[in-house]
């Protein structure tokens, strides 16, 4: 996903909605409601599509006082840490940038992850970046214990996925709190997703074609709890007969808009807008 390149007087000004009222400054995560924790990921999803002096001024404002940054041959991520927890954002899909059209693409044969098997492009973007993370990991678990979560939109998503599945498997002993991906897409074997069982949650807008992709006749399995929202951005569970309807309604207003929600409906920006549309309503409790 192309993300608009923003200028650091227009960053300082993007609007963010989870930034922490005077009274919230502080607050571990585990605290928040889940919607509210779920806007909030969705925004650190979406500035770790910036640069990196961008990203930390974003991060400040939304209550985190460290942000670093993992870069290795294309791979991304970010790191953003308070007094209670460290939150790892993988950097998701550009379609100008080769290497993650290559991940994307590189579906044919999977791979060897922990347990069972794993999609070998998204595979690599996180062994391009695994030693960097394993070393800051081990660190909190020696010094600093803080609550790990993950998240990421896109192929960020997937990798935030393999990449907590590895920590809860390897010998870090690092569990990770929860998981909150957007728009991923599958990312293993059956087996993998049986054995790699962390709290996960899957949002998933409409329409969003990168969620089917891998193929599922190629023994691709998405993990988690899916959080659907439809096509008027609302959290549903539908049965498949609904389900199919609202798909079809979701693509008819997309035409009527002369958009293509194939591809509308992956951007990052619309998971965030629909999500704190949800946060405004009351009583909103998943766990």
């Amino acid at each position: 996903m192309e993300q608009q390149k923003l200028s650091k007087s227009t960053s300082d000004q993007l609007v963010l909605r989870s930034i922490p009222c005077d009274s919230e400054i502080g607050r571990d995560i585990r605290s928040m409601p889940f919607i509210k924790r779920a806007l909030l990921f969705a925004e650190l999803s979406m500035i770790a599509y910036l640069s990196p002096e961008q990203t930390r001024s974003a991060a400040a404002r939304l209550g985190f006082s460290q942000t670093n940054f993992y870069n290795n041959d294309g791979s991304q991520a970010y790191s953003f840490a308070n007094d209670d927890d460290i939150v790892i954002a993988f950097r998701g899909t550009e379609p100008n940038e080769w290497n993650d059209i290559k991940a994307d693409m590189d579906a044919t044969k999977a791979l060897a992850e922990t347990a069972g098997h794993v999609h070998r492009g998204f595979k690599k973007e996180v062994d391009d970046l695994w030693p960097e993370l394993e070393e800051m990991l081990v660190s909190n678990k020696k010094n600093l214990a803080k609550k790990l979560w993950f998240t990421g939109h896109s192929l960020g998503g997937a990798m935030a996925s393999i990449c907590a599945g590895r920590c809860l498997l390897s010998h870090i002993d690092t569990a990770p709190e929860q998981i909150h991906t957007f728009g991923s897409p599958r990312v293993g074997t059956k087996r993998y997703i049986n054995h790699a069982k962390v709290d996960y949650y899957r949002w998933v807008n409409n329409n969003d074609i990168v969620t089917r992709s891998p193929p599922a006749w190629l023994g691709y399995r998405h993990a988690g709890k899916e959080m659907y929202l439809d096509a008027l951005g609302q959290i549903k569970t539908l049965s498949a007969v609904e389900r199919r309807a609202d798909l079809w309604r979701g693509f008819v207003s997309g035409l009527k808009k002369r958009e293509l929600d194939y591809f509308s409906d992956h951007l990052i920006d619309r998971y965030v807008d629909y999500i704190y549309s949800e946060s405004e309503r009351t009583d909103l409790s998943f766990e």
